[in-house]
Order: C-alpha cells, then structure tokens, then sequence
C-alpha cells in the first residue's frame, strides 16, 4: 500500500493533532501481523506499507482502521501482490 497526506487540504497542526493516534494504531498492527514493514516516503509526505491479508477487502478494512483514513487525510493505494515465482524449483 502506498499513501499520500493531503498537505494541500489539510494543516501541519492538523496532521500532528491526528499522528499519535496513526503512530499507535501502526504499533498495533505491526505487533498483530497485519503489518509487515513501513518505510516513510522520500518524495512527499507519506507511506508504504507491506500489508499480510488474506483478500482485499480484508486489506481494505486493514487500512479503514487507520486514523488517516477514518478523517480522510490521505490517500491510500493498495497493490495487491502475488510470490514471484523465479527463485522456485527449476
């Protein structure tokens, strides 16, 4: 999943008045497994996530859960992806 923070639409207060609660709902879903790895995005103000689910929509209400998305703050990308099979058996 990649996202995006609405900088155009919303405040830097805006944002710091919400990252707590985002910071803690991250923890949260790292420590439960749904959350593999996070980096901060370089190019803008942002994330990638590598999600575990099982389906979309499981990934989907993966990222309702998160306080950004509850108020709209950024945008949010899923990608779903498959194993690459080249390092498989020949």
């Amino acid at each position: 999943m990649i996202t995006q923070r609405y900088s155009d639409q919303f405040s830097d207060e805006d944002f710091a008045a919400v990252l707590p609660q985002e910071t803690e709902t991250v923890r949260e879903l790292y420590a439960g497994g749904a959350l593999r790895q996070i980096w901060l995005r370089e190019d803008t103000r942002g994330a990638c996530f590598l999600l575990e689910a099982e389906s979309l929509h499981d990934a989907e209400t993966t990222v309702a859960a998160l306080p950004l998305a509850q108020k709209e703050m950024s945008s949010f990308q899923i990608i779903p992806l498959r194993p690459y099979g080249g390092f498989g058996p020949r």
